[in-house]
């Protein structure tokens, strides 16, 4: 297995503030912190797997990566913006913000459940990042965003393994399934990002969700293009173990795309 990277991997040196994008700034903060907080869903995953060592072990290791990608986002956001306080926005994110950590039952109800939610997550961090890294012309930045997107790929892969595992057990059927991948993909607008994009950028201001949440996703949905979309939709299918020719990935990555062009205007206006 080949070395993971670190932060001194990083190409520091590269920096350059004038391809410094203040758009990307905003989110790249943003993200920072719920990628600093992955201890937390560690524990709530241990918890939940409390008698499964296997599944734990990966799990920790799993949040120690995300917690990297926390430190790395965190210190080019300091780079670029030298007035950035993480620690006091972090702070105020994991105080407004918490997950449920001593449940001893997913939400998801089941385990095969939680692990399709798990990939799921991964799916869209890892189009994400993809996305970030194609739209960033600053090079740190663009570096920092392909490391995380690989391991993003591979911490989907990770919890499919699991969820392999766990299928033959829980045998949820294919509307089931369907319905948490689904449902996962809709919670990707919940509070959690919003907060963390109000917590890291408008401090001065009252939260509130919808004006957070319209700002952040209008500077994240941007930079989707098609070919992150057509991977994303093979990937979520793949986790709900619904097989889909290339032609109907294609089809539904192009649906996807024109409801983001769509929800990009509703926001706009």
């Amino acid at each position: 297995m080949s070395k993971h990277w670190t932060l001194d991997d990083i190409p520091w040196d590269a920096f350059d503030a004038t391809k410094v994008d203040p758009d990307l700034l905003r989110i790249a903060k943003a993200a920072s912190m719920v990628e600093r907080n992955a201890n937390d869903y560690a524990i709530y995953l241990c918890n939940i797997f409390h008698d499964d060592s296997e599944f734990q072990e990966a799990a920790r290791t799993w949040a120690q990566e995300e917690e990297q990608h926390g430190e790395a986002l965190r210190r080019w956001a300091e780079l670029a913006d030298s007035s950035f306080d993480f620690k006091k926005s972090f702070r105020r994110f994991t105080d407004g913000f918490q997950i449920p950590v001593e449940s001893l039952l997913s939400v998801r109800g089941s385990r095969t459940g939680e692990l399709i939610s798990r990939c799921v997550v991964e799916v869209g961090t890892s189009s994400y990042y993809s996305a970030l890294a194609d739209a960033s012309e600053e090079p740190v930045l663009k570096a920092i965003c392909r490391n995380i997107a690989g391991d993003e790929f591979r911490h989907y892969k990770l919890f499919y393994t699991h969820m392999k595992r766990y299928y033959p057990k829980d045998r949820l059927n294919v509307l089931k399934r369907l319905r948490i991948a689904l449902g996962r993909i809709i919670e990707s607008e919940d509070d959690e990002l919003s907060f963390a994009y109000f917590c890291a950028n408008d401090e001065r201001e009252p939260y509130v969700r919808k004006k957070s949440s319209a700002e952040y996703l209008q500077r994240a949905y941007r930079h989707y293009r098609l070919r992150h979309l057509e991977r994303a939709v093979a990937m979520t299918m793949k986790a709900a173990t619904i097989r889909l020719s290339d032609r109907n990935v294609q089809r539904l990555a192009k649906g996807a795309h024109r409801l983001l062009r769509w929800r990009l205007r509703r926001i706009a206006a």
